[in-house]
């Protein structure tokens, strides 16, 4: 394939910007939000988020499927992503331990890609005028056409994606002879964070999105975890309500990144769509309980109003993004419950965040 001539693409944005590259194999077209990620590596784990569900991402890192791929290294059942956008692609790769090349897995997944893309312009451009819908394709003498189908796609602003996401089946996942148990609400759970919670002795039954709090209390769970996921939190309405019902009850809760919108929003905290979001493995934190600093993975395109979680009688921010001074992370006054926007699971090096899961599972056993 590397010998081989390929295929001019092009990527057309919202606002009439294009941008060149040559397809990697696959031809069509693929549509969704462009959004960046600026991750030197853990480009697998990216690709098969499930909070990425909807979006074209773009890679920063000069070189894509260098390392291959390994079959045990996803973190859902297949890729997420819309497409793939970047600068040099590898087709070969030198890693001992990879079982496929890049190339191999973006066909296997049927996912659109292109390379040979100015993809520091293209970010640029993302950075000054925000995300914004885009089109990747390799029918570029089409380009009217392209226009009236990308301004039919629906803005990621009160767009609902946990449905796509989550499992249709309640499943289980760990030792069933583990000390605790605990319910999780997949609205796009990573496995890795059952991996994480599994390795601290627990027992995990995992939910479809849905789901209410009574099918959750009839596991007869010791705690509950909202997840991570793809789109606006607003349209949850049905994982409010559960977030709503535990935290009424005083039950152990964690949340993460849209797990951590939806619990404000049974708060009554407001959340807004970002610029363009934040979606890498080095965003810095702090965490204002213990003062220490954190360097953390993130990827969310929304977050929550700092100023009303501020002014809230029950709740207290507990990290902040030092970049932006976005919340980050915070926790009830009153309740055995708190969140974070980030992902402690990720683990992009650093193991700065894993605590989070201890002190969920000591929330447990202090309840």
């Amino acid at each position: 394939m590397i010998y081989q001539k390929r295929k001019k693409a092009l990527i057309l944005l919202a606002d009439g910007t294009i941008f060149h590259g040559k397809s990697i194999g696959k031809e069509g077209t693929a549509f969704g939000e462009v959004c960046f990620n600026t991750g030197t590596t853990g480009y697998q784990e990216i690709f098969t988020d499930p909070s990425y569900y909807g979006q074209l991402m773009v890679t920063t890192n000069a070189h894509i499927g260098n390392y291959g791929t390994k079959s045990d290294e996803v973190e859902s059942d297949s890729i997420k992503i819309s497409g793939l956008i970047c600068k040099n692609f590898s087709f070969e790769y030198s890693r001992p331990a990879g079982d496929k090349s890049l190339e191999e897995f973006l066909n296997d997944n049927n996912l659109l890609a292109i390379s040979d893309v100015d993809t520091r312009a293209l970010v640029s451009h993302i950075r000054d005028h925000g995300a914004m819908n885009a089109v990747i394709s390799t029918e570029i003498d089409n380009v009217d056409e392209l226009k009236k189908q990308l301004a039919e796609v629906p803005s990621m602003e009160g767009l609902e994606l946990a449905s796509q996401v989550s499992t249709k089946e309640p499943y289980y996942y760990g030792d069933e002879n583990a000390t605790y148990k605990i319910a999780a609400l997949d609205i796009g759970i990573k496995k890795n964070i059952l991996r994480n919670l599994a390795k601290r002795d627990a027992y995990i039954k995992v939910f479809p999105y849905n789901s209410k709090f009574e099918d959750l209390e009839a596991f007869q769970p010791d705690g509950y975890f909202l997840s991570n996921g793809p789109g606006d939190p607003e349209p949850l309405v049905e994982a409010q309500a559960v977030a709503k019902e535990i935290i009424k009850r005083d039950l152990p809760l964690f949340g993460i990144c849209l797990g951590h919108q939806v619990i404000a929003l049974a708060n009554g905290i407001s959340t807004y769509k970002m610029h363009n979001g934040h979606r890498g493995i080095n965003h810095p934190v702090k965490n204002l309980v213990t003062t220490k600093g954190e360097i953390t993975s993130q990827n969310h395109g929304f977050a929550i109003n700092r100023e009303e979680t501020e002014n809230h009688p029950d709740v207290e921010i507990t990290h902040v993004h030092l970049n932006d001074h976005t919340v980050a992370g915070m926790k009830m006054k009153n309740k055995n419950c708190f969140s974070v926007q980030y992902h402690p699971e990720a683990s992009p090096g650093p193991n700065d965040s894993t605590y989070l899961f201890d002190e969920f599972i000591q929330n447990i056993k202090n309840n």
